[in-house]
């Protein structure tokens, strides 16, 4: 027979033998933990403080508590692929928070109550040269003014924004928020120059009299792969591809397109293709549990109409035939050839197989290294083997996402910051990360996360209108107050409320609580109570220790 689960659990007595008696052996120490949320997000957020500040209503105190970390929450909220969602302790109670959707509320917000964000720089600042205008760049000019510094940025391209801009479409990353997060930057004193390839860094360092350099060029020339051709029609990469429909380009597709590789580009490459009226394909060599792509795009690509072949790759191509192997995956779940082939008709090919960073102007430069690839080697600080120029986002060895890049400008500004006033930075030691096992969930909570209203496949396809539609202010404040604020104390009166010995002091709102020790038996029932174990039961010696 079953017993029914009702609020308050059955005690445990065995954790109570140490407990309690004449002599404590142990005591309760409130402590603060690190969320995994925060630890699993790349741009080093304080997640649970800016969603305790929304589900308070205070909309405005959260958006500045995110620009601390993050200078664009209207555009991750929208392109960031969300880890901290992955890592979020609620989804063993029902699903996890919807992260990104509350960070999407306060950065649209923001922008139509005309927030500004607020800091005071620290004078002494220096000048600063920054080499692309992507996420990394105007992160770290964002961070560096905050800071006290100058900062000029050039940018090769015609506009600022780099990959966000021209490789992920309109669909996901709708232009007028994207422009307005920018211009935030520049209207803190930011200076852009735009269509400025900068070939020669010493060069342009001395003649505009910068202190330092941070270079954060993106990730544009595509990967090339030998397919052997005769007479091959139209063949394209899929960044150029991406770029060219962005300006409006007509490209003469024809009616069906193929686009060879499983990544995030690859999709959008395939959807952006069927909203200009083509039948699109994927060809991919491995399957969908190995794609490299996220199975959501993968799966709204398939709602939208495109094909995609798994297991296949390109062998040869005549005019418009292919001619594709059937792959199979070994036991190491890599791709290997069957000898079986298929023939598929195409009138283009879209080369979607990743992509390098053009790194080769840096080449010329004096102690800068390189990886196997290209990559530029860096040291802990973000600096290249020159002096005074440092290095992130795609340049450097990492994995590749607007996220990481945003968080490569912060620390990079850091240090640079740090470089420059003759100091050093030295990061914040973290708390333990508190884990699922380590709350104490006594009250039962069903209320799972709101859906983001979105279009449908076919409204979908009759243009770039963004997908996502969005929380209100309702479903955001609902969303927010869903964290269960895991390792960090949220006053909710549960140990205060157990304690049998009146040994806890309440010090008023924000300002949590007070342990009386000289009333206080280490019963442990505070600790039992905590929800989000924010109170950890520590020898009597081990604190007497410390103490000494």
């Amino acid at each position: 027979m079953t017993s029914k689960k009702y609020m308050t659990g059955n005690l445990d007595l065995t954790k109570h033998d140490a407990g309690t008696g004449a002599h404590r052996s142990r005591k309760p120490v409130y402590m603060d933990f690190l969320p995994p949320c925060n630890h699993a997000c790349p741009a080093g957020e304080d997640i649970q403080a800016w969603l305790a500040l929304a589900q308070a209503g205070e909309y405005e105190a959260a958006w500045q508590k995110l620009l601390e970390n993050n200078p664009f929450p209207a555009i991750h909220g929208r392109v960031c692929y969300h880890p901290c969602e992955t890592a979020c302790n609620r989804a063993y109670t029902d699903q996890e928070v919807s992260i990104h959707a509350v960070e999407r509320f306060l950065g649209d917000l923001a922008m139509e109550k005309g927030w500004q964000p607020q800091f005071d720089a620290p004078p002494g600042g220096k000048r600063v040269l920054i080499i692309g205008a992507g996420p990394s760049g105007l992160s770290a000019a964002y961070h560096l003014i905050r800071l006290g510094h100058t900062v000029e940025i050039r940018e090769a391209g015609p506009v600022a924004g780099g990959m966000i801009h021209f490789g992920i479409p309109a669909y996901r990353m709708p232009r007028k928020e994207l422009n307005q997060e920018v211009q935030r930057v520049v209207d803190m004193g930011a200076v852009i120059t735009l269509n400025h390839r900068v070939d020669d860094v010493e060069k342009e360092r001395i003649e505009g009299g910068f202190d330092a350099v941070f270079i954060a060029v993106g990730a544009h020339l595509s990967k090339n792969i030998d397919i052997p051709s005769r007479d091959a029609r139209k063949m394209l990469d899929a960044v150029s591809f991406l770029k060219s429909v962005e300006n409006g380009e007509d490209l003469h597709l024809g009616r069906r397109v193929a686009i060879y590789g499983g990544g995030n580009t690859a999709m959008d490459a395939a959807r952006t293709a069927t909203r200009l009226g083509c039948e699109a394909v994927i060809i991919y060599r491995r399957d969908r549990d190995n794609m490299p792509a996220h199975d959501f795009e993968a799966e709204e690509a398939l709602e939208e109409g495109v094909k995609i072949n798994w297991l296949r790759t390109i062998k040869e191509i005549d005019n418009t035939t292919m001619t594709v192997e059937v792959m199979e995956l070994d036991e190491n779940g890599r791709p290997q050839p069957t000898g079986k082939t298929e023939t598929l008709e195409a009138d283009a090919l879209i080369m979607a197989v990743g992509q390098d960073t053009d790194t080769g102007f840096l080449k010329q430069v004096e102690g800068i290294e390189f990886d196997w690839d290209g990559t530029v080697i860096v040291g802990p600080n973000m600096m290249t083997g020159a002096e005074g120029i440092f290095a992130g986002g795609d340049m450097v060895p990492s994995e590749r996402s607007v996220t990481i890049a945003t968080g490569h400008g912060k620390k990079a500004a850091r240090y640079i910051n740090a470089w420059l006033r003759g100091d050093s930075y030295q990061p914040a030691a973290k708390h333990p990360i508190v884990e699922h096992d380590k709350l104490h969930l006594w009250y039962s909570t069903e209320a799972p996360k709101r859906a983001q209203g979105e279009l449908s496949p076919e409204q979908r396809l009759d243009g770039f209108e963004e997908i996502l539609q969005g929380y209100s202010e309702k479903e955001a404040l609902f969303e927010a107050r869903r964290c269960l604020s895991c390792g960090n104390c949220f006053e909710c009166d549960g140990c205060y409320g157990s304690c049998p010995e009146d040994a806890i002091i309440k010090l008023g709102k924000g300002k949590r609580y007070l342990y009386d020790y000289d009333k206080c038996t280490g019963c442990a029932s505070c600790f039992e109570q905590c929800p989000c174990h924010a109170i950890e039961m520590v020898s009597e010696d081990a604190v007497q220790a410390d103490q000494e």
